[in-house]
């Protein structure tokens, strides 16, 4: 049984030596190979003084010595940060910093592209770059390349003693302020969070997990713990066009694919094999669109969809069953393997089924809370009543800040993002429903609905749509097909039609933000 998440891959080491592990390129690793690096790497850390539970970041694309430090720092007994290899210089420098990192896991081209940023990261003591080249120097801090540190470690200390409660990793995600927080990650919440996924989608050895999303994101981590649980193969992409996934699921024989829903609008059109592997789909970090899952449905027919709903504060919390979804198709589902989740009043008592609430998770999954930001944490890890009276220790819950629904048979609806929430004319207006009716007009490809301060609404709707290939397109087009289904409220008061994507942030989901901030002047500087 593996309590930590580096014991997935040394346990599928011990089981199937040869089974195919990991795939980068041409690049192949068998569990015995991964092993060994994973071996190899916890040492040359250990070798340089890493203490426990101190921070290792990774600040790379997807690539096997990616993978070999995450998992090498926690078998190390340290902690893995993945950072998102989209960010700019300053951007990392401010993670680094702010969890006190220990060693930085770069490439020899990144290196040199964060220069005078890394000043700022005080406990840095170590790099490692990865690849060709000769590192740049950094001021203070030892240097090395990645072949020189795993030669390092031979003459390291034993690793050390850790339990399954204690920090495994740091996942950073938008914060509210602008400045990115780092979620705390336990062992335990890696470990159940892999566990409870491979239930449901029934994972095993015989599995290829195609690794499109960033390694910073949950959902992405996830591909990996969820594979190194199975004993199944993960494939790693760094794709640059939506082609390039299709290719990698057709070369590679992937049967497992998860994506977020801008990717699934890219990926749906595309000519997909009769014969395609998928066996599953899954969705995450926002509503896919029907038109989108029926054109996948209709294109792999043999792929099951899985929609599902996280938060990074709990990784994972609802999934809705394949079989429920002609039933239920705007449906969150209910709650995951070993998760419990409620819809809460304000005042922790319980909705009635249909009355809109806060969804709260409770479980193993639920996070360590915010790195070195107790205020923060305090907001959103809350006491809930216990279901056993009497227990002498409250439980911590993590209050999602979404509002949904429950249904009489237990299926939950999402309603809205409770700070994304338009409030216009004295009413509240979910950005989602309307957005939903955009997407049921079959020429808008992508949108998204902002609330924006106006001068008599307090705030008004602004859609903004990037058209279907070949549809032309006009804002009274779309305003004018979206007044039969809408009240007059929840219209949106200006339309913007762009040719291109909607911008996106670090994990591909559209930046709801960014685009606020360009569009928060567009009823006047005076609004």
């Amino acid at each position: 049984m593996s309590d930590l998440v580096h014991e997935f891959i040394f346990h599928s080491a011990t089981r199937s030596p040869q089974a195919e592990a990991l795939v980068y390129g041409a690049r192949r690793l068998v569990y015995g190979e991964l092993a060994g690096l994973l071996r190899s790497t916890r040492d040359a850390l250990l070798a340089h003084g890493l203490g426990m539970g101190e921070r290792v970041a990774v600040y790379m694309e997807k690539n096997v010595e990616n993978v070999a430090a995450m998992f090498g720092a926690a078998a190390a007994g340290g902690a893995f940060v993945p950072v998102n290899p989209l960010l700019k210089p300053e951007q990392v420098a401010y993670i680094l910093a702010d969890c006190n990192v220990r060693v930085l896991v770069t490439s020899v081209d990144r290196l040199r592209l964060l220069g005078d940023a890394l000043a700022h990261c005080r406990d840095l003591k170590l790099v490692i770059a990865v690849g060709a080249g000769v590192p740049a120097a950094v001021p203070g801090v030892e240097v090395l390349g990645w072949d020189a540190a795993l030669a390092s470690g031979q003459h390291a200390p034993p690793p050390h003693r850790v339990i399954d409660g204690d920090l495994a990793a740091i996942l950073y995600t938008s914060g509210s302020t602008g400045k990115p927080k780092g979620v705390v990650l336990s062992h335990r919440n890696l470990v159940a969070g892999a566990k409870s996924v491979a239930s449901y989608l029934e994972n095993t050895a015989t599995d290829r997990l195609l690794a499109v999303l960033p390694l910073s994101f949950d959902y992405g981590l996830s591909q990996l713990t969820t594979a190194f649980h199975a004993g199944a193969t993960a494939v790693l992409i760094n794709h640059l066009l939506p082609r390039d996934v299709l290719n990698a699921v057709v070369a590679e024989k992937i049967t497992g694919l998860a994506a977020v829903p801008p990717l699934w609008i890219q990926l749906a059109p595309l000519p997909w094999p009769a014969d395609c592997t998928l066996r599953y789909l899954t969705n995450s970090g926002g509503a896919m669109q029907r038109p989108t899952l029926d054109a996948l449905r209709a294109a792999l027919p043999n792929a099951r969809p899985f929609l599902m709903y996280g938060l990074t504060e709990a990784f994972r919390s609802t999934y809705l069953p394949p079989e429920e979804l002609e039933r239920r198709p705007d449906s969150m589902g209910k709650a995951i393997p070993n998760a419990e989740v409620a819809v809460l009043r304000p005042d922790g008592s319980e909705c009635a089924p249909g009355e809109p609430g806060e969804l709260v998770h409770r479980g193993a999954l639920v996070s360590l809370g915010y790195w070195n930001d107790p205020a923060k944490t305090a907001e959103r890890f809350k006491p809930i009543a216990p279901r056993h009276y009497g227990l002498p220790i409250i439980e911590l819950a993590v209050w999602s800040g979404d509002t949904v629904r429950k249904d009489e048979d237990g299926f939950l609806y999402f309603i809205s993002r409770n700070d994304e929430m338009i409030k216009t004319s004295g009413y509240r207006v979910s950005p989602t429903e309307v957005e939903e009716v955009v997407y049921a007009r079959d020429q808008v490809a992508e949108a998204a609905a902002l609330g924006v301060k106006h001068p008599s609404l307090g705030q008004a709707i602004v859609v903004v749509a990037l058209p279907r290939e070949g549809v032309a397109l006009t804002a009274s087009d779309l305003l004018a097909a979206l007044k039969p289904h809408l009240p007059a409220y929840m219209l949106p008061q200006k339309v913007v039609i762009v040719a291109a994507s909607l911008p996106r942030n670090p994990n591909g989901k559209i930046d709801r933000k960014l685009l606020s901030a360009q569009y928060e002047n567009v009823f006047g500087e005076g609004a």
